[in-house]
């Protein structure tokens, strides 16, 4: 599922008309009329309809910023009588395109992007499956031609010149050779790999009273990793806190096992490029190991990864405050987008500026308020409450003393005058 800007700010509009949420702007007129223009907004569109004015990614590498869930009311789901709850929970993702090796840092000439969480799940594991996938296959590659030259050289053999040698040059067959037999044995060791429930996924488990439960990617320490919880719900909205997913995991066998976040974790690496936008050209690796370039080939043009395309087609962009040197202010495509360009980024720092806990709750002044039909109060609300309660019931007999005093005095002048004329 991709998310447009429509969609996103689909979701921001329904943010701004929710009677429920507390206000956290005091510019209600600039909300007002952001909310209206959100709602009027229109998708954006695609790359492919311009591929002569493609914005330039080869220069750029992604980097995981955060990942936030926000519960908002559906005015489409809310009022069916079958729904539990008048919220939803929307998950999104921000991360940014860093200029090539300054993920570390990433301060300047950066774009923020904000996308849902299964589209950047699903482009990111995927990636990382890939190169995984790629990385083993070298490794047991060349850990089985390490051992046949190994065996030819103890029997006294010529061991012939192998022409893709070069692909073992950095290869540690001692390191990765494990850990790809651990990877490809993750199931008969006892172990499911967490990426396999990242949508939301029915557990093979029903309790004493026929609840069931499910299985689904969720934010986890303020929103700088992601992992899996256990929710009550086939949407993965409603997260049971006091459920340990391992207790709830089985293989076929009815034996419980626990999960592997070997893949996950890449996806949310802290202050590492996730990806690299710049399509690397097998074939011209090759011939620059084997030095079989002749000089006289055309240079090929840079191409842009597939992971790179897909987040940054679906996501919502923050380009021109952070200095981002080839964005959508200079294609015409993305004309939508540069007029509704300040609302996304203001909705991004609303999502880093903590005013939502990591199930989606709105916090308020410390505290977490409940918008699933009722609320809770902090102390400090407590405290300020009884303080106004009694101030008024003060302020209110202060008064009726005033008009106590002021009436009998009234009283005392009249008699006084009345005596005078008689």
């Amino acid at each position: 599922m991709k998310l447009s800007l429509a969609l996103l700010v689909s979701a921001l509009g329904y943010s701004a008309a929710n009677p429920f949420a507390p206000k956290v702007t005091k510019n209600t007129a600039k909300s007002s009329y952001t909310a209206k223009l959100m709602r009027g907004a229109t998708p954006i569109r695609k790359l492919e309809q311009a591929e002569e004015q493609e914005v330039d990614l080869t220069g750029y590498s992604i980097k995981f910023e955060k990942c936030q869930f926000v519960k908002q009311y559906d005015a489409e789901e809310g009022g069916g009588e079958e729904n539990d709850t008048i919220l939803t929970t929307q998950r999104f993702v921000i991360f940014r395109l860093c200029p090539d090796t300054s993920c570390g840092s990433c301060n300047y000439n950066y774009g923020e992007y904000i996308v849902d969480m299964e589209t950047y799940l699903e482009s990111t594991i995927e990636y990382k499956q890939e190169i995984q996938e790629q990385q083993c296959e070298t490794c047991n590659e060349c850990y089985e031609k390490a051992a046949e030259y190994a065996e030819a050289q103890a029997n006294g053999e010529e061991v012939e010149e192998d022409e893709d040698a070069w692909k073992c040059q950095n290869v540690n067959t001692s390191t990765c050779y494990a850990e790809c037999q651990n990877i490809e044995n993750m199931e008969e060791n006892g172990y499911m790999d967490a990426s396999e429930f990242v949508g939301c996924e029915k557990l093979d488990y029903e309790d004493n009273y026929g609840n069931v439960y499910y299985a689904g990617a969720m934010c986890a320490s303020s929103g700088s990793r992601i992992k899996i919880g256990i929710f009550t719900d086939e949407e993965c909205s409603n997260y049971d806190e006091s459920k340990d997913i391992e207790n709830y995991m089985k293989n076929d066998d009815g034996y419980n096992v626990k999960l592997s976040y070997h893949l996950l974790k890449q996806t949310f690496a802290e202050g590492e490029c996730i990806a690299s936008c710049l399509k690397e050209d097998e074939e011209a690796q090759n011939n620059n190991n084997n030095d079989n370039g002749d000089g006289d080939e055309e240079e090929k043009e840079a191409e842009v990864n597939e992971i790179c395309e897909n987040l940054y087609e679906a996501a919502g962009k923050c380009e021109s405050s952070h200095g981002f040197e080839s964005g959508i202010v200079d294609y015409e495509n993305y004309d939508n987008q540069v007029r509704n360009e300040e609302l996304v980024c203001d909705f991004i720092s609303s999502l880093k500026a903590g005013h939502y806990d990591q199930t989606g709750e709105i916090v308020v002044a410390g505290g977490r308020t409940t918008l699933g039909g009722g609320s809770s109060t902090t102390g400090g609300q407590k405290f300020a409450l009884t303080f106004f309660i009694l101030g008024s019931v003060g302020l209110a007999g202060y008064a009726a003393m005033l008009h106590s005093q002021l009436t009998k005095g009234a009283k005392a002048d009249l008699s006084r005058q009345g005596g005078a004329m008689a």
